[in-house]
């Protein structure tokens, strides 16, 4: 079967792969394949992606200037590595990108247990095919997303499950326990000639942190005292959180020594890098306005920078995508109770006051100091009017907003909330001079729709409001009115 060079996962995972590709050893050695180990493969494509300028992290963000060329140069000098940082800074995702590093199609020995390569077979099963077979031994195709694991390092983690053990089920077929072929491989081996990945290294036992000392240094595996050598070829990759070396485990000295390189993470370091996270990653159910993503960026940075917030913990750039999320979909509820919807239409509006739902929820993401417990969600309520008040400033500030106070203060108040529509919101406030320069600075089209225009107004309003010039009340029935001085 022909497919096409991108190939449909579908293909991947049944094994199929391109009928041009030769099938045989013989027909491998006339096409002129020449094998290459895990790192020098992935040190050559990197290099290819850096000469022609094409993207070679794709979906990596904030890191360009730091996180990446440590990372590049440890891949070119073809050592395993470690990349440490708190939770929630990118490293499984920096992790999974190095798998588009690997060439697309690799050959292996067809039916071997291992991805050995048809030139270097490594099992006394694969070595004795290859005698016997010579230039007819069968060759299939695998994929490069085949050539990645991944395990997440527990306490619970075996020997077993990294390296191998005894397979009962052979030994009942009647092979004897000294044969070799009665180990069922475990992972690390599996994944011979690709890329393994162990996340939380700190977490696993140490005595099984033991069990990969021999993997890093020697590329052979021991298993129940099995005269095995496996010249495994692979790139280990680990990831660890550096308070987990005091907290729950550690990495232990002589496998920290026989990793490459250490490689330290960050959470994006300017405010247009955590917006741009947020783009990338949040799956928004409602448009969330670039001065609202603004407020959410600078919120999570607050928190992150906050003494009454554990900072050894960290927070999670989980934290601004879930935050994102909620405010969404907490517009998207508001629309459809006001009958706002249109399945044709255009998709709702998040306004300032959506925002408000945040902190109730997101506090669970958060570890706050001793003198922060029973204070979380009045913590994070003065952090997040702090933030609107400085989008509002970065955004609107300078700008006359002498209509809007006396629209307000010269009427009976304005009233929002999840009761009160957008064009019912418009309808309080009417024509307001300086509108339109509002609507510039915070990004809207010359002629924004209801729900823009409604957006707008509410966070202009409840910048005033921060700023002292409006007074602003909750009322019983759940609307807020922002009227008086």
């Amino acid at each position: 079967m022909t497919i096409s060079p991108d190939p449909r996962p579908e293909d991947v995972r049944a094994g199929r792969w391109p009928d041009h590709l030769p099938t045989t050893l013989g027909a491998l050695r006339a096409s002129g394949h020449r094998h290459r180990t895990v790192k020098q493969e992935i040190a050559a494509n990197l290099l290819e992606l850096m000469r022609t300028g094409k993207p070679r992290f794709p979906g990596v963000v904030g890191f360009d200037e730091t996180v990446l060329p440590d990372l590049e140069r440890a891949l070119l000098a073809g050592h395993d590595l470690v990349l440490l940082g708190e939770r929630g800074q990118g490293k499984t995702r920096l992790i999974r990108t190095v798998v588009g590093l690997l060439d697309e199609w690799t050959p292996v020995i067809e039916g071997a247990e291992l991805n050995e390569h048809p030139y270097d077979p490594i099992t006394p099963a694969s070595i004795r095919r290859a005698a016997e077979l010579g230039e007819e031994l069968p060759v299939a195709w695998v994929h490069r997303e085949s050539r990645y694991a991944e395990k997440l390092a527990t306490p619970d983690t075996s020997v077993g499950d990294l390296i191998g053990d005894v397979d009962p089920m052979k030994v009942a077929e009647g092979r004897t326990l000294g044969d070799p072929e009665t180990i069922h491989f475990g992972l690390v081996p599996r994944m011979h000639r690709g890329v393994m990945a162990v996340n939380e290294l700190p977490d696993l036992a140490e005595r099984i942190q033991v069990a990969l000392l021999n993997v890093l240094e020697e590329r052979d595996v021991q298993v129940r005292g099995y005269v095995l050598r496996l010249d495994l070829d692979l790139l280990l990759l680990a990831s660890a959180n550096p308070e987990d070396y005091t907290n729950r485990g550690r990495i232990i000295t002589p496998l920290k020594d026989r990793f490459g390189a250490e490689i330290r993470t960050h959470y994006p370091v300017d405010l247009e890098l955590e917006m741009e996270l947020v783009r990338q990653e949040a799956g928004l159910v409602a448009v969330l306005p670039e001065h609202l993503l603004e407020v959410l960026a600078r919120f999570t940075r607050a928190v992150r920078e906050s003494n009454a917030v554990d900072q050894r913990s960290g927070v999670s750039a989980r934290f601004s995508i879930a935050a994102a999320e909620t405010v969404a979909a907490a517009a998207l509820r508001r629309a459809t109770l006001n009958g706002e919807t249109d399945p044709d239409g255009a998709p709702p509006v998040a306004r300032v006051g959506d925002t408000e739902t945040i902190t109730g929820t997101l506090r669970g993401k958060v570890e706050f100091e001793a003198d922060g417990e029973g204070r979380e969600t009045e913590l994070l309520d003065h952090l997040l009017r702090r933030s609107v008040a400085e989008t509002w400033r970065n955004r609107l500030g300078g700008v006359d907003l002498a209509g809007f106070v006396a629209a307000v203060t010269e009427g009976e108040g304005v009233s929002t909330g999840d009761a009160v529509a957008s064009s019912d919101l418009l309808a309080q406030l009417g024509t307001v001079p300086g509108l339109s320069t509002v609507l510039e600075r915070l990004g809207f089209d010359e002629v924004p729709g209801p729900a823009d225009a409604a957006s707008a107004i509410e966070f202009t309003l409840e910048g005033l409001h921060l700023t002292r010039r409006l007074a602003k009340d909750f009322l019983a029935d759940g609307r807020t009115v922002y009227g008086g001085e």
